[in-house]
């Protein structure tokens, strides 16, 4: 049956039993996502499967994994790293930013790398520190990455299959607190362009522009707003790098408003950029400033104090109260 209805992370999962049936050169490694089946078990059952040389455990060395990853893919393979927890991928970081992100200029296009950095990431499950980090914006800042998050089992299942696909290194943000929410995914129709943003819902008043975690949280705060009358749409970006400017600015051209969200801090955040390319771009349009609402600029805190310090639904409704007060 196409049509299946599936948590996040068994769209996943799915997605990457696809992908090894299809293509004999795509890899599955990192820490614990054989015997156990990751963390999130978003790769449980895959190496009882497909065996233990194409689905690895590896050491617990971001660095090592990610190298490895990068010679696998100058020897033809695709390898899927898994990095257990956002706040685990910076010994990693190196290996990423200065050889993965570098290697296809460096040779003068000769040489691709498609490698896919899984990291599950954000907050909102009580974790502990180093689990709740939100570090998109590190890598969308650097050119020859490509940077994604799906919010919905769907984009889930056919991005990260597109990722797998690209020849570019694309790193593929997992918003955890969305595992287990279900979706229905059609394993037969590929919904759109890995780096097009989508509307998921019309409205005229104003732009809620979100990406990963943060989509069902606008979605539930346009239906708020409506109950007051007011007609917000969401935009889910769906890319953070590249980004889909023409379609933020085709909506904002309509709404003449925007609010950004994000979990990660408002300071230097994806949001930080959109504001200043869309007011650049839909100046004479925009009838208020574009406002950000984000973390704040702090370390991550415990878990007793995360929903003080994640975007709820307040903070967003307030954003939207102020735009339409200009």
């Amino acid at each position: 049956m196409a049509v299946q209805k599936l948590p996040l992370a068994k769209a996943l999962n799915e997605s990457l039993r696809k992908a090894l049936e299809t293509d004999p050169k795509v890899l599955v490694m990192g820490e614990d996502v054989g015997k156990l089946g990751g963390v999130f078990r978003v790769t449980d059952g895959l190496q009882k499967d497909f065996g233990e040389e194409r689905v690895i455990d590896t050491p617990l060395a971001e660095s090592g994994i990610v190298g490895t990853a990068i010679g696998l893919a100058l020897r033809g393979y695709r390898p899927v790293v898994e990095i257990q927890f956002d706040g685990f991928v910076f010994p990693a970081y190196d290996q990423i930013v200065t050889q993965l992100a570098k290697m296809h200029a460096r040779a003068l296009g000769k040489i691709k790398l498609p490698v896919v950095v899984r990291i599950p990431y954000g907050g909102g499950i009580g974790a502990v520190e180093h689990h709740s980090e939100s570090p998109e914006a590190l890598f969308a800042h650097v050119a020859g990455l490509k940077v994604v998050s799906p919010s919905n089992s769907s984009d889930a299942y056919w991005m990260l299959q597109q990722a797998i696909q690209s020849d570019d290194p694309v790193i593929f943000f997992e918003p955890k607190r969305r595992y287990w929410d279900k979706g229905e995914v059609d394993t037969e129709a590929i919904p759109g362009e890995l780096h097009k943003a989508r509307t998921v819902r019309e409205g005229t008043d104003l732009t809620l522009a979100a990406y990963g975690p943060m989509v069902k949280l606008c979605l539930e705060a346009a239906a708020v707003a409506a109950e007051e009358g007011r007609s917000v749409e969401v935009l889910d970006l769906r890319s953070m790098s590249p980004i889909d400017f023409d379609a933020v600015q085709a909506s904002v051209e309509k709404t003449r408003r925007l609010v950004v969200v994000h979990e990660a801090p408002v300071f230097y955040g994806s949001g930080a950029e959109i504001a200043a390319r869309i007011t650049e771009r839909c100046f004479y349009h925009l009838e208020a400033p574009v406002l950000r609402v984000g973390g704040y600029h702090a370390p991550y805190p415990p878990a007793r104090l995360e929903e003080e310090y994640l975007p709820g639904l307040d903070r967003v409704l307030d954003a939207v109260d102020r735009s339409l007060a200009y």
